[in-house]
């Protein structure tokens, strides 16, 4: 029929037909000069619509020998890209870094046997030119990000320096960034933090590219970045930093509160959930973790690189809802002229708090290797935190007071509920060992996280260091946090056998008998020095009672570190620090059983109450004697090497891979940018 078949033919042969701009990617490939006779060819060309799909795939189906042969021109695209950087007119500038984002991110990409080191460089931008044409690039993107342009262009400016910075996954081994050593962003990425509006649009990604550029060969020679961010002073640059963090920190707690109102609602509502996430990556779910990866490599780099940093994670403040009132245009005119309810304002909070909050979400999900290393990750910072004197007299503030929601795991002993519905006001390091004990409680798994079992009690072991130093009486129900403890060692008695057997097969693992001396060294600081911290002396008589009542258990343990001890094997030492570690709960034990029995038979008594107990305990005291233990109250401050390195380089890999491939060339259709910003002339 000739009405279906001629609308075909004029597409057929539109189908055929190539754009001025695709003629000239074909040409400047082929090795040809496309500007010969035409002296105005480079200015023209950066006025015409970049065509993405059309140069990335010109570079794609070319061989490694036939870019190489195109190397002149790849060299002449890439320099005249920078001089356009220089000009005013944003149409050019536009198109200049489009072109410059697809032919970076083609060349690196190449399948072709390319070094992705010197040779890529040599057919970018001419090694011998390289560092002149790196500075200009430099200099060009400030200048776009710094200056008045829209902010469309500025973000596109910023993707130009992701696509380097991510080129590789291993970071160390991406050679085009020792241009940006000497060539620094760092300047440009203090502005956007400190500029509201900015921060607003481009915040995620700058904080994404100092974290990546902090770790560049970081342990091989002086990185400019890492000293960069140590010594920075600039409050308002800080704070903006801190305000990007606190703000995805934020983010991911509401989708998991949202998950969690949603999963009380009910048994249709959960199998609900439950089908729904069957067909969703743990990236896009609400409760997966990979979004906020690089927010926490960029907050941990700021806490342990930058002191000042410490100030912006307490700094205060109180937040209002960001839903503004309807326009006058779009009220119902008929709608009673009622006034507008101002905007409910919270109760004050911090960056410190939203991170106590998202870490109770986090170590309760530890069932994948991407969220174990989230809580690892999220220990490391703690840690951090908990070695600075100023962090710490702030957590230890009673003055300073916070509701923290924090994450409860529905346990078969206990309903869940709410965060909200659980927490008072309290100072943070009562919220902080809340945490440790719901972790160290709610784990306990024949395939036992003892590394981050490890961490949780180092943690606990520099506030008391804290607390003993300061003479800081807090008022916490301690007797919960030595009951979490005596429970962990129980479970170590319970399922040493397993455990050990686990050690044998997987080496790596840490040496289950180092976190149970890990755990009696806790004891043992308490019993030692737990008369400068603990709140009153009845508090002391309760670890004295706790230790009593769990004897049999000390002396099982005891028991096991004689076992291991004695035999030559990769738990000897740990075993031999374990049996010495006892030596005072054992005297404490020793003296003051037959004493209990004593009264119990004077008194007649088939039981004896706690209080009576406690009235032995401190009819007795003068008669003890202990054994004074050296450096109790010392730890080893965190430090990234020798023992940490493979992790951190396993985390930034991980996360300049998904940045990677998360940027969409696609998005740099000139159509797309122009709609965005209709100020460009």
């Amino acid at each position: 029929m000739p009405h279906s078949t001629s609308p075909q033919r004029p597409t057929l042969r539109k189908k055929g037909l190539k754009g001025k701009i695709v003629q000239l990617y074909e040409a400047l490939f082929n090795g040809e000069d496309p500007s010969r006779g035409n002296l105005n060819f480079w200015s023209e060309i950066f006025l015409m619509k970049i065509d993405v799909s059309a140069l990335e795939s010109e570079i794609g189906r070319r061989s490694g020998e036939e870019l190489i042969s195109a190397k002149e021109n790849i060299n002449s695209l890439f320099q005249h890209c920078l001089l356009t950087l220089k000009e005013k007119h944003e149409i050019k500038i536009l198109n200049s870094l489009q072109t410059l984002c697809v032919l970076v991110s083609s060349v690196f990409n190449h399948s072709a046997n390319i070094n992705r080191g010197f040779d890529v460089i040599d057919l970018l931008m001419d090694f011998e030119n390289a560092e002149k044409r790196m500075s200009s690039l430099v200099e060009g993107t400030h200048d776009v990000i710094t200056g008045s342009h829209p902010i469309e262009l500025k973000r596109i400016a910023l993707k130009l320096i992701l696509i380097l910075v991510t080129a590789v996954d291993n970071v160390s081994q991406n050679t085009i960034l020792e241009y940006l050593m000497m060539f620094s962003v760092f300047e440009t990425c203090t502005h956007v933090l400190s500029d509201p509006s900015l921060r607003l649009h481009l915040g995620y990604e700058v904080v994404f590219l100092l974290a990546v550029l902090v770790n560049y060969r970081k342990y091989e020679s002086a990185n400019p970045y890492i000293i960069k961010l140590s010594i920075l002073d600039d409050a308002v640059a800080l704070n903006g930093t801190g305000l990007v963090i606190s703000n995805a920190l934020t983010e991911f707690n509401k989708s998991f509160v949202s998950k969690d109102e949603r999963s009380s609602e009910g048994f249709l509502t959960t199998l609900t959930t439950m089908v729904t996430s069957m067909f969703v990556a743990e990236s896009d779910a609400p409760g997966g973790h990979r979004p906020t990866d690089f927010i926490l490599l960029a907050l941990y780099e700021a806490v342990h690189l930058n002191r000042n940093f410490i100030s912006v994670l307490t700094h205060c403040h109180t937040t209002q809802s960001t839903c503004s009132p309807p326009s006058p245009h779009e009220q119902d005119p008929e709608a009673p002229s009622n006034p507008t309810p101002p905007p409910e304002i919270e109760a004050p909070s911090n960056l410190l708090v939203t991170f106590l909050q998202y870490a109770s979400y986090v170590l309760d999900h530890i069932k994948t290797d991407t969220s174990y290393n989230d809580a690892k990750l999220c220990l490391i910072i703690l840690s951090c935190i908990c070695e600075d004197q100023f962090a710490n007299a702030f957590l230890h503030d009673m003055n300073m007071i916070f509701r923290v929601p924090l994450h409860r795991a529905s346990l078969r002993h206990r309903k869940y509920t709410l965060p909200e519905q659980t927490q008072p006001a309290r100072p943070l390091v009562a919220t902080l060992f809340d945490l440790i004990s719901e972790f160290l409680v709610s784990h306990l798994m024949k395939n036992l996280p003892i590394d981050l079992y490890v961490r949780c009690v180092g943690i606990v072991h520099r506030i008391l260091c804290y607390q003993k130093r300061c003479r800081v009486r807090l008022q916490y129900s301690w007797s919960e946090l030595w009951s979490t403890l005596i429970t962990v060692l129980k479970f170590i008695l319970s399922n040493e056998s397993s455990m050990t057997s686990r050690q044998e097969q997987q080496p790596q693992c840490q040496n289950i008998l180092t976190l149970a001396v890990s755990i009696v060294n806790l004891i043992n600081l308490f019993i030692t020095y737990g008369d400068t911290f603990l709140p009153s002396p009845a508090s002391y008589d309760e670890l004295y009672y706790e230790i009593i009542r769990m004897h049999e258990l000390f002396d099982r343990l005891y028991t096991l570190s004689l076992r291991h001890a004695s035999n030559a094997g990769p738990w000897k030492d740990a075993a031999v620090r374990l049996n010495s570690n006892l030596v005072n709960i054992r005297s404490i034990i020793n003296h003051f059983n037959p004493k209990i029995e004593n009264y119990r038979t004077e008194h007649r008594l088939s039981t004896i109450s706690q209080e009576q107990v406690m009235e032995v305990v401190r009819s007795n005291y003068d008669s003890l004697t202990l054994k004074l233990q050296d450096s109790l109250d010392q730890f080893e401050r965190f430090s990234e090497k020798p023992r940490e390195i493979s992790f951190f380089t396993q985390q930034v890999r991980a996360i300049t891979h998904n940045c990677r491939r998360n940027i969409s060339l696609d998005a740099l259709a000139q159509e797309t940018v122009l709609q965005q910003f209709s100020s460009i002339h």
